[in-house]
């Protein structure tokens, strides 16, 4: 087994970061945010044709086959590794294979997972484990669960709980992958076509019917309608570290439908990165005996920033810059405020003070 000194010399830029299913659409920026930093991907993924053509088109890079369903692969594939990055969903298929490989190389792990019942179950089956072993688990460390907690986080302050934070999202569209739309089956799937939602301190399953309702997120964006309780992973990432009781999330209307619309079209690129012309606003309010905090931070498409979510994320841990050891999200694990500032060329973030609600 081998293990690594996370805060070591060269552990930083130049680290070899493995990405298990690094020819999928997120995966692909994030082979290309490693390699922007400075660090060495390591191409992982079960299909050969796939590794082998996004191995030519980054000359130089190795490439390693290995399925989740295939312990022995997987052990192969994180030789020499000193991170993995998870890109591969379903991940209700994928998590817990890939961090169990990680506790065998003594690596740290990081996963850009959107789905609720994917994330409970990493800090439900992983937590001791992981902290017995002293590595870093950190679980949807992307778009959804991870940007969310970062804001909760931050514009809780100094608060050590509240009673209410609100995260709401302001997208001008949605063009699902094809990996968000299988993790929506598997979902549902797992759940019996019920709803969930984070409510008196715990996940609540319910066939409640979704209310519509206006949110007014700042300016430029303004008031706009959204789906009340369209929940997403941030209502496992937020209360495993805040005591928040109540923790909502909202989805523009116009994006609710389109994740939902028969034959929906794939995101299309649109400048030399790859990024659709997508953009996102996710506007964050806390609220605490009358008292209310909001911070704001806005972007272009949401699978691209996952990339550098999830790099940060790993460059942190591996440079030592890390709070905790064990499963912990995003806001747990990192100084939240200092992890926005570093994404400062991705996000764009508006802070407004506390005022009486």
């Amino acid at each position: 087994m081998k293990h690594y000194e996370y805060a070591g010399a060269g552990m930083g830029s130049g680290s070899i970061v493995a990405v298990f299913g690094a020819y999928g659409h997120t995966g692909r920026f994030v082979v290309a945010e490693l390699r922007e930093r400075g660090h060495v991907p390591l191409l992982l993924g079960r299909d050969r044709d796939k590794l082998v053509a996004l191995a030519e088109a980054h000359a130089g890079l190795e490439a390693r086959q290995a399925s989740a369903d295939d312990p022995a692969s997987l052990d192969r594939a994180l030789d020499g590794a000193a991170a993995v990055i998870n890109c591969a969903g379903p991940f209700a298929s994928t998590a817990a294979p890939l961090v169990e490989a990680a506790l065998r190389a003594g690596i740290p792990y990081v996963d850009v997972a959107a789905e609720i019942e994917a994330n409970a179950d990493t800090f439900a089956h992983f937590a001791e484990r992981a902290r017995a072993a002293g590595t870093v688990v950190v679980p949807a460390m992307a778009f959804y669960g991870g940007l969310g907690d970062l804001l909760v986080t931050t514009a809780m302050g100094d608060w050590t709980a509240a009673d209410e934070a609100h995260i709401a999202y302001g997208l001008s569209g949605w063009h699902p992958t094809g990996g968000t739309l299988a993790a929506g089956v598997v979902s549902s799937r797992r759940r019996g076509g019920r709803r969930v939602r984070f409510t008196g301190g715990r996940l609540e399953y319910h066939d409640d019917a979704l209310l519509t309702l206006e949110w007014p997120f700042p300016a430029p964006l303004g008031p706009q309608s959204v789906i009340g309780e369209f929940t997403m992973a941030d209502v496992v990432t937020v209360p495993s570290h805040l005591a928040v009781p109540e923790v909502r999330t909202y989805m523009t209307a116009k994006a609710a439908a389109e994740l939902s619309a028969p034959g929906a079209p794939a995101p299309a690129a649109v400048d030399e990165r790859g990024r659709s012309a997508q953009t996102f606003v996710v506007d964050v309010l806390v609220r605490s005996g009358g008292v209310e905090r909001r911070v704001a931070a806005a972007g272009q498409d949401i699978y691209a920033v996952s990339a550098p979510l999830a790099v940060e994320a790993v460059d942190r841990v591996l440079t030592g810059r890390t709070r905790t050891t064990g499963v912990a999200s995003a806001g747990a694990v990192f100084d939240a405020p200092d992890f926005l500032r570093a994404l400062s060329s991705h996000l764009s973030l508006h802070v407004s003070a506390g005022t009486r609600g």
